[in-house]
């Protein structure tokens, strides 16, 4: 059996991260893995991509959990009768309300 291949499987790896580390220390203008000046263009949009998303996931779970202001898609009749059955107002006050709308 010759050395060289007691010490080439366990070597392999500390092998291929030293050559990793020397091509891209070797060539100073092969940044991003070869994406060249590409890249100072797409990471901003990509960073206002992502962060968008993540606020607006935000604010549609805080929205969905609290359940919104039901004034704004409620119809003035409707907001009538609820007052009308929470006792807010008299009936003659409800039908003066709706003959009026």
């Amino acid at each position: 059996m010759r050395i060289q291949s007691l010490f080439a499987g366990p070597a392999a790896p500390a092998i291929a991260a030293f050559t990793g580390v020397a091509a891209v220390m070797g060539d100073p203008y092969d940044h991003m893995d070869g994406w060249g000046i590409g890249w100072w263009i797409w990471m901003p949009i990509m960073m206002v991509v992502v962060w968008g998303g993540i606020i607006a996931v935000i604010v549609w779970a805080i929205r969905s959990s609290t359940g919104g202001d039901r004034s704004e898609r409620a119809s003035p009749l409707d907001i009538a009768k609820e007052r009308l059955a929470r006792g807010e107002i008299s009936e003659e006050e409800f039908e003066r309300i709706r003959q009026k709308l």
